[in-house]
Parts: C-alpha cells; sequence; structure tokens
C-alpha cells in the first residue's frame, strides 16, 4: 500500500528530473476533460463519443442494426472530425520535439475548438436544430482528436486521457491475481478516477444545467490545462525530449 501511495504522489507531484516531469498531472486534468466531453456528447448531443472512439465505433454498430436512439450519421460525423483532428495533431507534433510544446500547440487549438462549440451551442441550441448539433460534434471531435494524437506522441504510461481499457487490464493482469508484476497501480488508478470525475461531473452539469453550461465548463478547465502547460513548457529537461 505504501508503494501505491508513493507512485500517487509521484504522480500527482514528480520530483524534479523525472522522466515525464510535470506531464502526468498535466495529463490528469486532460483525462477528466475527456469524461467531461463524452458527459456533453452522449447525454447531450444524440448518444454519441467523441472521446472514446471504440464507443463510437459500437454506436455506429447499434444504429445500422436499427437501435433507437442512436444516429450512424452523428456518429459517422463524430469518427470523421476525429480523424482530421488526429491528422492535425500528427502534423504539429512532427514540427515541435519539445514535449511540452506539442502539447500546448495541441491544446490551444483544442481549446479554441471548444470555446467555438460553446458559443454555437448557445446562439443555435441543439434540441431542435441538427446542423447545430452536426457542427458541435465536429468541433468537439476534431479538438479530441488532436489530444489523443498529442498525447500518444508524449507516450506517458497509464495516461491515455480518454480510454483506459488497456489500463484497467494491466492492473488488473500485473496485480497478484495476474501476473504477480510491478502494478504501477497509483497512476493507473489516479486515470479511472479523474475520467470518472470528468464523467459524474459533465452528466451532472448537462442533465441539471444543460448542454452550453456543460461545454462551458469543459472549455474553462481545458483552459486552465493550457495555462499550466504553457508555464511548463518553458523549462527544458529530460522530460521535454520526444521518446
Amino acid at each position: 500500500m505504501a508503494s501505491v501511495w508513493e507512485e500517487i504522489r509521484e504522480t500527482v507531484a514528480p520530483r524534479p528530473g523525472s522522466r515525464h516531469g510535470p506531464l502526468p498531472p498535466l495529463l490528469l486534468a486532460l483525462t477528466v476533460v475527456g469524461g467531461l466531453v463524452d458527459a456533453v456528447s452522449f447525454l447531450g448531443l444524440g448518444h454519441v463519443f467523441v472521446a472514446n472512439v471504440t464507443g463510437s465505433v459500437v454506436v455506429v454498430g447499434f444504429a445500422a442494426a436499427g437501435a433507437k436512439g442512436f444516429s450512424v450519421s452523428s456518429s459517422l460525423v463524430s469518427l470523421t472530425a476525429f480523424l482530421v483532428g488526429a491528422a492535425l495533431g500528427g502534423r504539429i507534433g512532427r514540427r515541435l520535439p519539445h514535449r511540452g510544446r506539442v502539447l500546448l500547440a495541441a491544446l490551444s487549438v483544442q481549446t479554441a475548438l471548444f470555446g467555438s462549440a460553446s458559443a454555437v451551442s448557445a446562439w443555435i441550441g441543439t434540441a431542435h436544430h441538427p446542423a447545430g448539433r452536426y457542427t458541435i460534434l465536429a468541433l468537439l471531435a476534431l479538438a479530441m482528436g488532436l489530444q489523443n494524437a498529442a498525447v500518444r506522441l508524449l507516450a506517458v504510461p497509464d495516461l491515455t486521457t480518454t480510454a483506459i481499457t488497456m489500463t484497467l487490464v494491466g492492473l488488473a493482469a500485473d496485480g497478484p491475481l495476474g501476473a504477480g508484476g510491478p502494478m504501477r497501480a497509483g497512476p493507473r488508478l489516479l486515470s479511472a478516477t479523474a475520467l470518472l470525475s470528468g464523467a459524474f461531473a459533465g452528466g451532472f452539469l448537462v442533465l441539471r444545467h444543460g448542454v452550453t453550461t456543460g461545454m462551458t465548463v469543459m472549455s474553462v478547465v481545458a483552459a486552465l490545462t493550457v495555462v499550466a502547460v504553457a508555464a511548463a513548457a518553458r523549462h527544458p529537461g529530460v522530460w521535454a525530449d520526444r521518446p
């Protein structure tokens, strides 16, 4: 148990000179954002995932099979925009060797996209305006494609910010009931908790205060993360080098 708490402390407040520097706590903040985004899209925009792409693919299957409450077109818009965002994120990463600057560039664009989606929601709404809903879905999915591409380039173990399937598999498979090796339980538990917290907060906001409120809070959290990333990116260190 002591080692788990040590791993948690190291993830939340990394020591100077650590391999990934300030990236782990920043990625935990982005994991909260990932939960917020999927809560907004699934609960407020027609049962569509824009952050968890595995869910998007499954939803396309549900919709194609005729399940009520699911839309093939909405899910395809989300998937297409996500892939475009991921391609853009890859292009950004190719030009910037500093991991902090990769994250800063991607998240700056992401925050602008979130703000645009919030503005569209406030101006047009989503309930009776399919064009507005598709626009919001595309903007959010584009933003999350950027985030996922940037996080992939950072290559911080167990902190993917959107999907935690393999994170939980590692927690169980490496534990005493599995292989019995090093579990890295601290960062894995933090990642799952951050995603759950974001989903809960997003669900609460959407169900009680509406989609626009949920997106506004999401945009604020993303903007605060950008400020923190900008401060971190100003400092060199071993963590800044691409793997």
